[in-house]
């Protein structure tokens, strides 16, 4: 009996880590994916215009998809009230540019004054407001 029992915990550990094998590759080819437009010289950045004191003026690289929230696990986490958890995300595209989709946020997410309800793409110049926070789209 204890013989089996072994058996089954050493075929669910190594299912777990085929799992995590697979997770960690799927992850890094995204980002190999996510260096093609940087490749090519093109970059698009998102630079913090207006918001709580710690980011401003902080610019991040769209290299790959950027998670931005109040929450710890966001790649861009704003401390704000008005900002959800995960509030909005921004790919890359393979031309160059960046898309900006609202993630169901509670107060929404605005681009260059105008709601958006679906996947937007941006340019450099676009101004993105998460709550109280505005978000420029500059060139890297």
């Amino acid at each position: 009996m204890v013989d089996i029992v072994l058996l089954v915990g050493r075929l669910v550990l190594i299912a777990l880590l085929y799992l995590f094998l697979f997770a960690a590759v799927r992850a890094g080819i995204g980002y190999v994916r996510a260096a093609g437009p940087a490749a090519r010289g093109v970059r698009l950045a998102i630079a913090v215009v207006e918001g709580p004191r710690e980011l401003k003026g902080v610019s991040i690289p769209i290299a790959g998809p950027i998670v931005i929230g109040r929450s710890p696990g966001a790649d861009i986490v704003i401390a704000d009230d008005f900002v959800s958890s995960a509030h909005a995300r921004v790919t890359p595209t393979p031309d160059g540019a960046a898309v900006i989709e609202d993630l169901d946020s509670t107060n929404g997410t605005v681009v260059n004054g105008a709601r958006i309800s679906g996947a937007v793409a941006l340019a450099s110049g676009d101004a993105v407001d998460l709550g109280t926070v505005r978000l420029k789209v500059v060139k890297a």
